[in-house]
């Protein structure tokens, strides 16, 4: 008797044979694979979830709250002064740095800080007179001096600061925070974006946060801090607690028939997934970014209903209240390129520095006066950095100076879960153009912030094609463990 190709196929999944086959055909069905908690055998596939999961080894921190400074800082502006810089202002390095410049026709000579500098706390760490704020907590940070990027144009560097590569359509470093730990509130999500008060997105838009490869259910949730955070949240009509109930369990009878039908698809198992969390959230959502509910002497240090500070201040609160709640990432954008400073830095960047220091040193006194400082990473810091040269165009004049994107060599800083504050870590040069002493990756960072996590870059891995994917790719990255208590 003869078997048809058809009936081969719709009758290989019973018994012995079928089983065989599934077994074969895994890692097709299931595209995915775990991290591996047990570090002796390999992973093994498996439902992806947002519960809690265990790490690889004990970690310092337990949430990460990512203040993204989009556009570029200016490190020699900020935290990086060098005197070299001011006694050659004026003179040319044009042929020496034009492979890094995006706008070579208006590269002018070297051009020192036009703000003073001063050192600070215990640890004499120095920082601008534009983050007065900040500079009163600076035994509390570590700041890295030394990062540097691949690409001057914000779009790919975004791309590689954000998921490890300068492509689009790879994870980003909150996905893969909350794939390989999942979160400690199954009623909020555990990836929460909070961009700008006035709904502009980003440079990149959503693929700031999008979860590429790995489960849709990764990917980050945008919230907003003034109005309803999220919309159409609320049902349209209030039903009696136990039609609620009823109705619940049944689309979750529904769902389970449904998935089981179609096992291993995984927009399915996200989509699904986001519908009974944001079931899930009608209520913990509204309460989680109610900051009404806090007092007026916290609202104060954050500088809300401020005219400068009120929208960043918003959202610095409102992660506080998030992480404070279980949630495991979250990230800050301020609204637009506000550090992008090509033109007339010496109102452009005090402008930038004035909406964000206030809110920022408020919220690393509200994490150690709630408890969290142990237990939250916070992180600071942009795509790049800028060029100690000034940036200007034919005829205008000098004093609309700005300065060029400069991803050879720019600062972030850390703080919180066992970071050794008033600790500084590597320099750039004597003109603060190029990373120098213990050059910091991209690759670096992505593994420090995952080792503060518990998490170890080369066991956090995702199989898709054969390949076990890595936010820290093919790179051997070093863990900056210098920065570290």
């Amino acid at each position: 008797m003869t078997t048809s190709r058809r009936t081969f196929f719709s009758r290989i999944a019973d018994g012995i044979g079928g089983a065989a086959m599934l077994s074969l055909l895994n890692d097709d069905l299931f595209t995915g694979q775990s991290l591996a908690a047990d570090a002796h055998g390999p992973a093994k596939p498996r439902s992806f979830d947002l519960k809690p999961k265990a790490t690889h080894f004990p970690p310092r921190a337990k949430a990460v709250i990512q203040l993204f400074m989009q556009g570029g800082p200016s490190q020699v502006d900020l935290f990086d002064p060098k005197s070299e810089l001011t006694k050659n202002d004026g003179k040319s390095i044009l042929k020496e740095i034009a492979k890094d410049l995006s706008s070579p026709d208006s590269a002018g000579g070297l051009m020192g800080s036009p703000f003073k500098f001063a050192q600070h706390g215990q640890a004499g760490t120095w920082v601008s007179e534009l983050m007065p704020n900040l500079a009163r907590h600076v035994d509390d940070i570590a700041i890295v001096r030394s990062m540097f990027n691949t690409h001057q144009n914000h779009e790919p560097a975004l791309f590689k600061i954000q998921s490890g590569k300068l492509m689009p359509g790879l994870p980003s470093i909150g996905a893969w925070v909350t794939y390989g730990l999942g979160s400690e509130n199954q009623n909020l999500p555990a990836y929460v974006v909070l961009d700008s008060p006035d709904g502009r997105l980003p440079v990149n838009t959503v693929q700031n946060w999008q979860s590429g490869y790995l489960p849709p259910l990764y990917q980050g949730t945008r919230m907003r801090s003034r109005g309803t955070p999220i919309l159409n949240l609320k049902p349209e009509a209030n039903e009696p607690g136990e039609v609620e109930t009823l109705s619940r369990d049944l689309l979750g009878k529904l769902d389970r028939i449904h998935k089981k039908q179609r096992p291993g698809e995984l927009q399915l198992d996200a989509r699904i997934a986001s519908y009974e969390l944001a079931a899930r959230m009608q209520m913990s959502a509204s309460d989680a970014l109610d900051i009404t509910q806090e007092s007026p002497e916290t609202l104060k240090a954050y500088g809300i209903d401020e005219k400068l500070t009120d929208g960043y201040g918003r959202q610095a609160l409102l992660a506080r209240r998030l992480v404070e709640r279980g949630v495991r990432f979250v990230q800050v954008f301020t609204p637009g390129q506000r550090w992008d400073n090509h033109s007339s830095i010496g109102t452009s960047l005090p402008n930038a520095c004035k909406t964000t220091d206030q809110p920022v040193a408020a919220l690393l006194a509200d994490l150690k006066q709630r408890g969290l400082w142990d237990d939250v990473l916070v992180v600071w810091g942009g795509e790049f950095g800028r060029l100690p040269i000034a940036q200007l165009r034919p005829g205008a004049n000098p004093k609309s100076a700005g300065r060029d994107h400069g991803p050879t060599g720019f600062s972030v800083w850390f703080a919180g879960a066992g970071i050794k504050g008033g600790t500084v870590y590597g320099n750039t040069d004597e003109i603060g153009y190029r990373a120098a002493e213990n050059r910091t990756s991209v690759a670096d960072w992505h593994a420090t912030i995952l080792h503060a996590l518990g998490l170890h870059h080369e066991k956090l891995f995702f199989e898709t094609h054969g390949f076990k994917e890595r936010i820290t790719g093919v790179d051997k990255p070093r863990i900056v463990k210098e920065i570290f208590a």
